[in-house]
C-alpha cells in the first residue's frame, strides 16, 4: 500500500498541520518516520525559508514554508530513482547519527576522573553502524536541525562537534522529555558550545580559589583534628566550585534567598565556604569548646546555619536545613521550608525563592523519600518553581563500588526521569565543565522553573568517615584514588600551562587559605553581617516561654454568629450536592444556637476565627478538603460543574474582607514526604497554623522517620521550634488492624523535655479552643491529635453553643454526672477518647453510681494539677483503673500509668482495663472486636486483676 501511495500521491497545503507534526518527529529521531516521508524531509531541508526565517526561529519553518510554497504550485509528484535514494539513505543516516548522539551520547562521555573502566560500546555512535564509512567523510551534508552554526557540514566536522558536544567531560540527558521546547533549548545551549567552557581569566581564578578552599579545609581539618570525623569533601572539590556559581547565576536572576538541603558528605566544607561559618566557631565545636546551650544537641556535620551574601544581582540570603544522618529525609523539609517563603513574598513561580537539594550518589537512587519528594514537584499546593539538584557521585556509595551492588538502574539520578528532569553528568576533575553546566542548570530552572540535575562523578579520597579504612573493601579503587593527584592541583597545573597563572601561583593560593584558617577568618566574600531582609520572619516572641496550658480562646457570641452565617453560605447558583445542603444547613442551625455543635462545625469555626483573626490556615493530607470521613467539606463542588471556572468553593476563604489565606490540599499519597514538607513549611513559617492529617491515623506509620528526627527532638538538638499539628483519627471500631490506632504509645515514648503535646479530645468545644490555642499561646510547640471517627457524628460528643463563647481548652474533665455523690465514689475510671462514651452508658446500665469518669484530654505534657484536682474530690476512692481501648502493651498505659500513680493517695490501688497486650495493634473479626470491646467496659468495673500497682 505504501508504494502504490509513493507512485501515485500528491502534496497538498491543506496537510500543513499533519507534515508539521511529522517533521518534529523525523527532527527527534529520522528513522522515526516511514521512508517516504524522510526521503521528502531529507530534501525539503535543502530548500531555503521564503521568508527568510531559519531553523533557530522556528525549527520545522523550512519544511513549512517549502510546503506551502509547493501548495501554491499545485500537485507536485515525488520522483525516486536510485541515485537519489542513495543519498537520501545517506542523508537520514546523518540524522539518525545526530540523533543518537543526543540521546545516548552521554554514555560515551569522560565522565570517570579515576578512568578505571574502558568507555562502553556504543554501535549507535558508530557511523559504521548507519553505513557511514570513511569515503563518506568528507560528503558535505545538511546539518541545519543542530545548533552548531553551520547550516552543511562534511561528515567528518559533524562527527567531531557532536563528540565533544555530547560526550565530552559533561554527558547530558534531556531527550526523555516530552516538551519539543525544552529540547530544544538543551540542544542549544549544549551544541552552539560545543559544551565546552570560554571562561575568562579571571573567572578561572575564581573556581581555582573555590578549588583550593574545598581542598584547603579538608586537609587543614585532617591535620589538627586527627581522626575526628567530618566526612571529608576530598576528592568532591568541584562540588564547592558548583555551589557558588548556583548562588552568583541564581543571585544575578532575582533569588532573594535559598534553602539547602544535605547530607553529611562535604557539609563542613559548605558551612565554611559556602555559607561563611567563621572557621573559628568550626575549631570550637571540634575541640569541645563550643557552648551547650540545647538539651541534647546533636554532631558538627548535621547542624544548620543561615547567612547572608552578596551576589550581582543584590544579597541572597542562604540556609543550610538542619538534617539528621537519615541522609535523604531533608528533601522535603527543604521544600517545605522554600514553599513558606514564597507564600510569605507572594512569589508564586519561585523567582525569589530557590531549593538545592544536594544528594549522594547511593542514597538518591535507594531512599524512597527522593521518589516521594519528586512525585510533589508538579502539584500545586507543593510547587516550589524547580528543585537544583547535585549529586556528590563518589562512585562508591557507602561501600560499595560494583554497580551491580549498589543499584539496578544505569545512572543513580535515573529516578529523576519520571520528572522529566534533564540531568548534566560532569567529570569532576573538570571544574570548568561543573560550573558551566551549573550555569545552565540554574537558567534551565529559572526559565522553564522546573528540576534539573547536576551530578558531579567524583571519588572519596578517604574513607565513609575517618575512622574507616576502604581499601579493606574496594582495594583497586584506592589504588586508583591514591595516585591521584587532586582535582585542585590538576586545574593549578592546567592553568599555569595556560599562562594563566604565574609558575607556583596555585601553591601560593594554598597557602592564602592556610593563613585565613589559621587567623580564623571569613573564607567567603563578602558575608553581609547583621542584614534582616523584608521578609525575614521574627521568632523571638516565640522562644524561651514558659509553658502554660491556658489561652483566651473563646469568641463573643456575635462574632461566632457572623462567622457561623458566613461559612455556612454559597454564592447565588452555586449548586452544592444534596449530602453537602444539608450539611450546611445544618451548621446554619448550630451557628444560630438551635442545636448543638458537632465535630465538623466546631473544627471550621476553629478555622474561621482564626483567618478573620490574622492567622494564616494550611490544612494538607489525603482527602483534607472532603475530609476521609466526610466531615469536614471544607471545599465544596459545584454539581453543574460547567457554570464555574473550577467548580469548587471554599467557604473558609471568603469569612471576612480582610481575612488571611485558608489554604486546604489534597496531598498525593505519601505520608512521609508531605509530613516532611508540612513540617519545613511550620519550621519557616510560625504564624501559620499549619496541619498535616492523616487519612487513617496509622498511616503515619509510614512517616516515623519524620516524627522521630525532626517533630519530637528537632527542638533539643538543634533549637528549632515547630508547631505543626499532626490529625490523626483514631479510634477502635472494628475496622481492622490497619484502621483502628494512630499508635499513641509511639509518641508517647517520644515525649519529654516538654517537647510536643499529645491529646485526644472528646468534644466538638475541645477541638475548637485546642486548634485556637496551638495559635494564640505565644509559644510554638509541635501537636499531635488523636482525632475521632465515631465521634464525628455522636451527638453525645456535640457541645453548646456557650461552651465556644466561654471556656477553654481543658485539660482534663472531670465527672459530669450530677447523680454521682464524690462522697461515695469508691473507683475512679481514668481514660481518654472514644471509651469514654462506652463507660458512661455502661454504668448507666449498672447503675453503679459509686464510679467517678474522668477524661485526660491531654496525655502529655501529663496535666498533673488538673488532674490532682479532680482525684481530691473522690476521698473514699481506693481503687483507681485506667481504662483504654488500645492492648495493654500499646496506647497509653505504660506512659501514663506512673503519672496517675504520681497522683493517688496512701493505700490506693491503679489497675487496668483494656485488651489484653497483642501483636497486632486490633483484630480483624468485627465478633472478636466487639467481645473484646465488652470485656474491657466489664473490667472497667468489675475486680482488678492481673498487675496491679499499689500507693
Amino acid at each position: 500500500m505504501m508504494q502504490s501511495y509513493r507512485g501515485s500521491s500528491y502534496l497538498f497545503g491543506g496537510n500543513a498541520p499533519y507534515v508539521e507534526e511529522l517533521y518534529e518527529a523525523y527532527l527527534e529521531n529520522p528513522a522515526s518516520v516511514s521512508d517516504y516521508w524522510r526521503e521528502y524531509f531529507d530534501n525539503v531541508q535543502l530548500v531555503p525559508a521564503v521568508d527568510g526565517s531559519t531553523k533557530h526561529d522556528v525549527p520545522h519553518a523550512p519544511v513549512v514554508n517549502a510546503f506551502a510554497e509547493r501548495a501554491k504550485q499545485g500537485p507536485i509528484r515525488v520522483i525516486n530513482d536510485s541515485a537519489d535514494s542513495e543519498l537520501g539513505r545517506k542523508r537520514v543516516a546523518v540524522q539518525q547519527l545526530i540523533a543518537a548522539h543526543r540521546n545516548v551520547g552521554n554514555r560515551w562521555a569522560d565522565l570517570d576522573p579515576l578512568k578505571r573502566t574502558e568507555r562502553p560500546n556504543i554501535p549507535e555512535l558508530d557511523p559504521a553502524f548507519y553505513g557511514l564509512g570513511d569515503a563518506d567523510m568528507d560528503i558535505v551534508f545538511n546539518t541545519s536541525n543542530t545548533f552548531f552554526g553551520k547550516d552543511n557540514m562534511t561528515l567528518r566536522e559533524l562527527l567531531q562537534n557532536l563528540r565533544q558536544t555530547y560526550s565530552g567531560t559533561i554527558g547530558a540527558e534531556f531527550m526523555y522529555i516530552t516538551d519539543q521546547k525544552i529540547k530544544r533549548w538543551w540542544q542549544e545551549k549544549l551544541e552552539a558550545a560545543r559544551a565546552t567552557p570560554a571562561f575568562t581569566p579571571e573567572k578561572k581564578k575564581q573556581v581555582l580559589e573555590r578549588l583550593t578552599a574545598a581542598e584547603g579545609l579538608e586537609r587543614y581539618l585532617h591535620t589538627k583534628y586527627v581522626g575526628q570525623k567530618r566526612f571529608s569533601l576530598e576528592g568532591g572539590e568541584s562540588f564547592i566550585a558548583s555551589m557558588d556559581e548556583v548562588i552568583r547565576v541564581a543571585g544575578t536572576a532575582g533569588v532573594q534567598e535559598i534553602v539547602i538541603g544535605m547530607a553529611h558528605r562535604g557539609r563542613l566544607n559548605v558551612l565554611v565556604n559556602t555559607l561563611g561559618k567563621m572557621p573559628k566557631d568550626l575549631f570550637a565545636e571540634f575541640d569541645h569548646t563550643a557552648p551547650e546551650d540545647l538539651p541534647a544537641g546533636d554532631v558538627k556535620y548535621h547542624q544548620g546555619f543561615s547567612s547572608d551574601v552578596t551576589t550581582p544581582g543584590g544579597p541572597v540570603h542562604l540556609s543550610l536545613a538542619f538534617n539528621p544522618s537519615h541522609l535523604e529525609i531533608v528533601n522535603p523539609v527543604v521544600e517545605g521550608s522554600v514553599r513558606a517563603r514564597m507564600d510569605r513574598r507572594g512569589d508564586a513561580t519561585g523567582s525569589q525563592v530557590m531549593p538545592i537539594l544536594v544528594h549522594g550518589d547511593a542514597a538518591i537512587a535507594g531512599q524512597g523519600v527522593v521518589q516521594e519528594t519528586l512525585a510533589m514537584a508538579e502539584v500545586r499546593g507543593y510547587y516550589t518553581g524547580g528543585t537544583i539538584h547535585i549529586v556528590i557521585n563518589n562512585q562508591i556509595g557507602f561501600t560499595t563500588s560494583d554497580p551491580r551492588d549498589l543499584r539496578s538502574t544505569l545512572y543513580c539520578t535515573d529516578i529523576l526521569k519520571t520528572i522529566e528532569a534533564p540531568v548534566l553528568h560532569v567529570n569532576g576533575d573538570d571544574p570548568e565543565a561543573v560550573v558551566l553546566a551549573t550555569q545552565w542548570a540554574v537558567e534551565y530552572r529559572n526559565t522553564f522553573k522546573k528540576d534539573v540535575a547536576i551530578d558531579i562523578i567524583c571519588f572519596r579520597k578517604l574513607g565513609h568517615n575517618e575512622q574507616d579504612t576502604p581499601a579493606l573493601t574496594q582495594p583497586l579503587m584506592y589504588k586508583k584514588i591514591g595516585q591521584h593527584p587532586g582535582t585542585r592541583k590538576l586545574y593549578a597545573d592546567k592553568l599555569e600551562a595556560q599562562g594563566i597563572l604565574a609558575a607556583g601561583g596555585g601553591d601560593e593560593m594554598v597557602k592564602a587559605y592556610r593563613s585565613a584558617m589559621d587567623a580564623g577568618k571569613h573564607t567567603v566574600d563578602p558575608v553581609i553581617s547583621n542584614f534582616k531582609g523584608k521578609y525575614a520572619v521574627d521568632w523571638s516572641p516565640f522562644l524561651n516561654k514558659k509553658w502554660t496550658d491556658s489561652a483566651d480562646t473563646a469568641i463573643p457570641l456575635a462574632e461566632w454568629k457572623r462567622l457561623a452565617e458566613r461559612i455556612t453560605k454559597v454564592p447565588e447558583g452555586f449548586k452544592p450536592h444534596n449530602l453537602v445542603d444539608n450539611v450546611l444547613n445544618n451548621r446554619a442551625a448550630m451557628g444560630r444556637g438551635e442545636v448543638n455543635v458537632d465535630w465538623g462545625m466546631g473544627e471550621h469555626m476553629a478555622f474561621a476565627s482564626l483567618v478573620a483573626s490574622g492567622y494564616p490556615i494550611r490544612l494538607s493530607g489525603e482527602d483534607s478538603g472532603r475530609g476521609t470521613f466526610t466531615h469536614r467539606h471544607a471545599v465544596i463542588h459545584d454539581q453543574n460543574r460547567e457554570k464555574w471556572d473550577t467548580g469548587t468553593y471554599i467557604p473558609l476563604q471568603h469569612v471576612a474582607d480582610n481575612q488571611a489565606p485558608f489554604t486546604v490540599i489534597d496531598s498525593i499519597l505519601s505520608e512521609e514526604a508531605v509530613l516532611g514538607f508540612e513540617y519545613g513549611y511550620a519550621a519557616a513559617e510560625p504564624n501559620t497554623l499549619t496541619i498535616w492529617e492523616a487519612q487513617f491515623g496509622d498511616f503515619v506509620n509510614g512517616a516515623q522517620v519524620v516524627i522521630d528526627q525532626f517533630i519530637a527532638s528537632g527542638e533539643v538538638k538543634w533549637g528549632r521550634a515547630n508547631g505543626l499539628v499532626m490529625m490523626l483519627p483514631h479510634g477502635y471500631e472494628g475496622q481492622g488492624p490497619e484502621h483502628s490506632s494512630a499508635r499513641p504509645e509511639r509518641f508517647m515514648q517520644l515525649c519529654a523535655d516538654m517537647n510536643m503535646q499529645v491529646v485526644q479530645p472528646t468534644t466538638a468545644s475541645q477541638i475548637f479552643h485546642l486548634l485556637r490555642r496551638q495559635m494564640i499561646r505565644q509559644f510554638r510547640k509541635p501537636l499531635i491529635i488523636m482525632t475521632p471517627k465515631s465521634l464525628l457524628r455522636n451527638k453525645d460528643a456535640t457541645s453548646p453553643i456557650t461552651e465556644f463563647t466561654k471556656g477553654e481548652f481543658r485539660t482534663v474533665i472531670g465527672e459530669l454526672d450530677a447523680n454521682i455523690d464524690p462522697k461515695k465514689v469508691t473507683r475512679v475510671v481514668a481514660c481518654s477518647g472514644k471509651v469514654y462514651y462506652d463507660l458512661v452508658k455502661a454504668r448507666e446500665a449498672k447503675k453503679q453510681n459509686d464510679v467517678a469518669l474522668i477524661r485526660v484530654e491531654q496525655l502529655y505534657p501529663f496535666p498533673h494539677k488538673a488532674f490532682a484536682a479532680e482525684m481530691k474530690k473522690y476521698p473514699k476512692a481506693t481503687e483507681i483503673v485506667w481504662c483504654q481501648d488500645e492492648p495493654q502493651n500499646q496506647g497509653a498505659w505504660f506512659f501514663i500509668q506512673h503519672n496517675i500513680h504520681e497522683n493517688m493517695a496512701e493505700g490506693q490501688k491503679l489497675g487496668y482495663a483494656g485488651r489484653p497486650a497483642s501483636a497486632s495493634p486490633a483484630c480483624g473479626y468485627a465478633h472478636l472486636h466487639q467481645d473484646q470491646q465488652k470485656a474491657l467496659v466489664e473490667a472497667a468495673f468489675g475486680k482488678l486483676k492481673g498487675f496491679v500497682l499499689t500507693k
